[in-house]
């Protein structure tokens, strides 16, 4: 089933739309959430919950503007709001170059096994941020969300927007830094 079918049978109260979507999604946005809760079963409600909400709102969508950016900006606000009683504070100092050269070889890395140990790496450094901070990095280097669309999603000042993300470079480069020596 198509994405316009599937919102028009969830606007319908058709559980076969929803079941569509999901099908398609579900995944997508789980990773998303967990990226940003850095806890799986707490990703999993979140997305649950988001699903259910889309389904009892569904006639609030408009059916001329993509699903897929509309869902993954409800996990990312979900996922955020999830963590809001978290505190991670981490102090943050050092410089991009580390990050850069850490992404860099991730894609010229030829063992595999270094590849995933510097995957760990970054995942576990991104665990380690202030949920905000995640959800920027999520959206930003995973959804391949622009500063723009990261501004709407966030309802937050474009100059947030870019505090939060160099924040969390700077915050990655410094983490990613101490697990090395």
């Amino acid at each position: 089933m198509d994405e316009i079918t599937a919102i028009r049978r969830m606007k319908a109260g058709d559980f076969s739309g929803l079941e569509s979507l999901m099908a398609c999604y579900q995944v997508k946005a789980v990773r998303t959430a967990f990226l940003i809760t850095r806890d799986k079963a707490r990703a999993e409600d979140v997305v649950q919950e988001v699903f259910l909400r889309l389904f009892q709102h569904a006639n609030r969508f408009d059916e001329n503007r993509p699903f897929e950016p509309y869902l993954m900006r409800s996990v990312v606000n979900a996922a955020l709001n999830a963590c809001r009683d978290e505190k991670h504070s981490i102090s943050f100092e050092g410089n991009l170059e580390t990050v850069e050269r850490l992404v860099s070889q991730a894609v010229s890395v030829e063992s595999q096994t270094e590849y995933i140990q510097l995957k760990g790496e970054i995942l576990e450094a991104l665990g380690k941020l202030p949920s905000r901070q995640r959800a920027a990095i999520v959206q930003r280097y995973y959804l391949g969300m622009s500063e723009q669309e990261m501004a709407l999603a966030l309802e937050a000042a474009p100059g947030t927007v870019k505090w939060l993300l160099n924040s969390a470079r700077a915050g990655l480069r410094d983490l990613i830094k101490k697990e090395r020596i």
